[in-house]
């Protein structure tokens, strides 16, 4: 390599000399850096990297061309700043006061509740309180000996009483009671004072979508769906004159729901009307949906259109165990074979009977072996027989609708236990009852109510999709 001969000339000459030094040495690292590269190309990187950074961070810390702060001019600014009406000095002084606790709490009365223990369940120690619940007759009434009311309270820090809540429905209707225990203002002293008002308020309406797997019986799919009994046996009623609950379920058999829930105060208190429903049972669906068409009597449809509602129910009652059928057996007391013309349905004394269809009261009365016994009238030469009642509701030539309570289970008769025995005749011939429902006909709905009917139909389908596959999600 030739180098310029910059030596001639003595100041610049210094300048070259260094120059070409730096030339000389930068080639050798050059060279050195190649060849420890093809020995330790991975070292090699790791130590240009870290000379990189460390001569950006220079660059960076070097490279600051902004003026210093010592040199530039101090300006001050005085402005006078009116505080909020809302911020003035005896505000912010409360404020440093710590806000008083409040607790929430809810439970539900049991039949053995006192004053006492009723508190005590919700955290309340209010021996003051206590005694008010006791005294006080509009209070004692709510909620003592009224089993299954919800209640909320509020205390405060020290677990007082400071308001408390009952709520009940006494009806079907649409509208609930509620029940208020409330601290007067200056009631946090030892001579506190409370007062008690009852109120009547209407029921929110909203709905809630359901779905179960049947393993072993309806009720304990419903109960593993979270699903309230009177639903359970809505659902029941809906399908038992096309799906035998008590002999024809198979285990994967599912269902969906959606039904109505009525609140009190943001409160679940009750459920409603099953809005719609399917079973699948057997590989075979049925769908029921509730309609109600203007000036009309609301009942339940298929989503095709044709009613639910047929001449006669299939049990009168609500939902039972059959404890023996129609056809031959072996009677209980005599021992004998012989034929049994209807079927038992074995229920605690007091159930409910309700006629299976309308017609009229032919005979209300004691007939030897069967005991209390009603027998109903309907059209076509049909009558229907209900016997060994513990009470009778009807009496002879009255008028009864389908669904209407006539008499309660008993053991009146030749009994050996609380049950119905329950026969169907057509001209005097006993028949299965069990085949009854199944023999009615469907009405299909009116024409002038289909569209509206399609439109509702088609919404409730999108909903029972969706709870078949909440149902699904929780089986999984």
């Amino acid at each position: 390599m030739t180098l310029f001969p910059f030596h001639k000339f003595p100041v610049v000459g210094t300048v070259v000399l260094t120059l070409n030094q730096f030339i000389i040495d930068a080639q050798h690292l050059a060279l050195t850096l190649g060849a420890t590269l093809q020995r330790h190309p991975r070292r090699v990187v790791a130590v240009l990297a870290t000379v990189m950074l460390g001569t950006g961070a220079t660059a960076f810390a070097v490279a600051n061309f902004a003026p210093d702060a010592s040199d530039l001019p101090v300006r001050q600014v005085l402005e006078a700043v009116q505080p909020l009406p809302w911020l003035s000095a005896e505000t912010i002084a409360g404020a440093s006061t710590a806000a008083p606790l409040i607790l929430y709490r809810s439970d539900t009365t049991r039949s053995n509740d006192t004053a006492e223990s009723l508190l005590r369940r919700l955290g309340i120690v209010d021996a003051t309180a206590a005694a008010f619940v006791r005294s006080n007759a509009e209070a004692r009434a709510a909620l003592l000996s009224r089993p299954g009311r919800n209640v909320t309270a509020e205390t405060d820090g020290n677990n007082r009483l400071v308001k408390l809540s009952a709520r009940w429905t006494q009806d079907d209707s649409a509208n609930f009671q509620r029940m208020t225990v409330e601290r007067s203002a200056s009631g946090l002293e030892k001579s506190a004072s409370f007062t008690a008002r009852t109120e009547t308020a209407p029921l929110i309406a909203g709905s809630r979508l359901a779905g179960g797997v049947i393993r072993s019986s309806l009720f304990a799919a419903t109960d593993d769906a979270r699903i309230p009994d009177a639903v359970a046996t809505q659902i029941a009623e809906l399908f038992a004159g096309d799906i035998d609950f008590l002999r024809a379920l198979r285990k994967g058999d599912r269902f969906n729901v959606v039904y109505e829930t009525l609140s009190a105060d943001n409160e679940p208190l009750r459920t409603g009307r099953v809005i719609s429903a399917e079973f699948v049972n057997g590989g075979k669906t049925y769908q029921a949906v509730w309609f109600q068409d203007v000036g009309t009597k609301g009942q339940y449809y298929t989503l095709d259109g044709n009613t639910l509602r047929k001449a006669f129910l299939a049990s009168p009652l609500e939902f039972s165990r059959m404890t023996s059928g129609f056809g031959g057996r072996t009677h209980p007391i005599s021992r004998l074979f012989k034929m049994h013309k209807g079927v038992d349905y074995a229920a605690p004394t007091g159930t409910p009977v309700r006629t299976v269809g309308d017609g009229v009261v032919d005979f209300a009365g004691v007939q030897r072996g069967y005991g209390n016994v009603i027998e109903i009238k309907h059209r076509d030469g049909k009558s229907t027989v209900f016997a060994h009642l513990n009470s009778m509701k009807v009496q002879k030539g009255q008028k009864v609708e389908q669904g209407d309570v006539i008499g309660a289970v008993g053991t009146t008769g030749y009994s050996t236990g609380p049950h119905l025995h329950f026969e169907f005749r057509i001209n005097g011939e006993h028949t299965d009852p069990l085949n009854i429902a199944k023999e009615s006909n469907s009405v299909p709905l009116s024409a002038t109510a289909r569209p509206a009917f399609n439109r509702m139909a088609a919404d409730m389908r999108l909903k029972l999709q969706a709870a078949g596959s909440m149902a699904v999600a929780t089986a999984q």
